[in-house]
């Protein structure tokens, strides 16, 4: 007996989500190229390391923001693919684990660039690359608020908050550069009030340093994600408690895995004397936390029949 079933239980809402999230980032690339093209120019022309690191910092996230615009684009237009049998989601995971790379290839070159600046120092023009540091802050400022708008949305009402790495990568990025821009501007003050030229490519250092952590983290999540690491541990002994606390049920094999977005599948086997129809089983596990997709074999012990029945749940 085969019990199929849509699980998910608001899809109207993730598109929603999906559709809010790529319009921010749209308008957040547009905003971070304008500012880019400023800080570069003026950074090369005042010599500014600390300007000109956020300059570039800026290109690398205009790509990036691109890619994650680009996997929107694409997760929505392949949702219904058959080639894709969990779904999309793992299209954000994606772009997410490329951006993370990025942006630890922008925090070495940070430091890299910064170390060799504080050994060969630069005259610093701060009347120039002030005013431009300001603003790039206040764009990265309004780029945050942009992307986070969405978040606003899903918590309202919705106890259930998706993790979609490649969102998180956007923001990440755009934090990321309100980091160097604040950095920027300590130093460039520290140069002009006390004359502190070594502080611009230490500031460069510290920023990059940071951003790498911040890198090393989005890389270690998303890529479990994409491996089929499933952290929550606790949620499959979870669901093993719920069923084993059925007659004398057994669960004899279970798979627990994220699909992306904060979708999670899952497979399980369990073997009874007396076994219950697999709709009881299922409804356990439900009880327990919410799924995407969901197959329940029932098996009867050694003995009987090798295989009862089995039902299957998918979104």
């Amino acid at each position: 007996m085969h019990d199929h079933s849509n699980l998910d239980g608001c899809p109207t809402r993730r598109q929603a989500s999906s559709h809010r999230r790529e319009r921010g980032v749209r308008a957040v690339v547009a905003l971070t190229a304008t500012m880019m093209v400023l800080e570069i120019a003026v950074g090369y022309v005042a010599g500014s390391m600390a300007l000109l690191a956020d300059g570039w910092h800026m290109a690398t996230h205009v790509a990036a923001l691109g890619m994650a615009s680009l996997a929107y684009v694409l997760a929505r237009r392949l949702e219904s693919h058959r080639a894709f049998t969990f779904g999309t989601g793992k299209i954000h995971t994606l772009a997410g684990y490329t951006s993370a790379l990025l942006l630890a290839l922008v925090a070495i070159a940070m430091i890299v660039e910064s170390a060799t600046r504080l050994v060969e120092p630069r005259t610093i023009d701060v009347a120039s690359s002030l005013p431009v540091a300001i603003v790039g802050l206040l764009v990265n400022i309004a780029s945050v608020k942009l992307l986070h708008v969405d978040d606003e949305h899903d918590h309202d009402g919705d106890d259930h908050h998706e993790h979609d790495h490649n969102h998180r990568a956007a923001v990440m990025h755009v934090m990321a550069d309100i980091l160097t821009s604040a950095l920027a501007i300590v130093a460039l003050v520290a140069a002009q009030l006390l004359g502190w030229t070594w502080l611009d490519p230490i500031t460069g250092i510290v920023g990059g340093l940071v951003i790498g952590k911040w890198s090393f983290g989005l890389c270690k999540t998303s890529s479990f994600e994409l491996l089929d690491v499933d952290p929550s541990v606790s949620l499959q002994l979870q669901i093993r408690e719920a069923l084993e606390q059925i007659d004398d049920v057994r669960v004899h094999d279970l798979h627990v895995w994220s699909l992306g977005r904060g979708a999670r599948s899952c497979v399980v086997t369990v073997t009874s004397a007396t076994p219950r129809d697999p709709a009881e089983y299922r409804r356990r596990i439900l009880e327990v936390c919410a799924l995407s997709h969901l197959t329940v074999e029932v098996q009867r012990c050694a003995g009987e029949h090798s295989h009862d029945a089995s039902s299957d749940g998918h979104a």
